[in-house]
């Protein structure tokens, strides 16, 4: 690490502590030839490899605007979406990768939002695993009715009729 004032090369850390939730590393440094201080933070870069090829860095924000679009008009909290999309980003970052196709980031979305909302994930899903048919649904749909069954949880109760057009 260079000194920002004299340019020696190297530098001595005096304190280190993380940040943004354990995403980025603080440190605190001295540089031994000018003994002046200064602060450095460290990130991993995540790169997102797009359908066109094209690269760009990961953004937990693109996530929150995918996810919004299909809880839209359901009933879930803006909390609830950086929860999920902070659950997401920690797993794709957790596969230790410094790149990830697009279509992987779509998927990994895919199950925390099936725990948030049945409704929003039927509608996620059915863009990022390309559903082409009712039968797409159906069976999606008949995956989720089995497994509440077999956890025996009841159908959610909808507290509000449905809005008639």
């Amino acid at each position: 690490m260079h000194c920002p004032f004299c340019r020696h090369t190297d530098s001595r850390v005096i304190d280190s502590r993380t940040t943004d939730d354990g995403a980025c590393i603080r440190r605190r440094r001295q540089c031994p030839e000018c003994n002046r201080r200064f602060t450095t933070l460290e990130t991993s870069s995540l790169s997102v490899v797009k359908r066109s090829g094209a690269s760009e860095p990961f953004s937990r924000a693109k996530v929150l605007s995918g996810v919004r679009k299909a809880c839209q008009g359901r009933p879930v909290s803006e909390d609830d979406l950086a929860l999920l999309a902070q659950r997401v980003e920690e797993a794709i970052r957790g596969q230790g990768n410094a790149e990830i196709e697009a279509h992987e980031v779509g998927m990994a979305v895919l199950e925390p939002l099936r725990e948030l909302d049945e409704v929003a994930y039927l509608r996620f899903a059915s863009v990022y695993q390309a559903w082409g048919s009712l039968e797409d649904f159906e069976g999606a749909i008949a995956v989720l009715r089995a497994e509440r069954d077999a956890l025996g949880q009841e159908p959610p109760v909808r507290t509000q009729p449905r809005p008639v057009p």
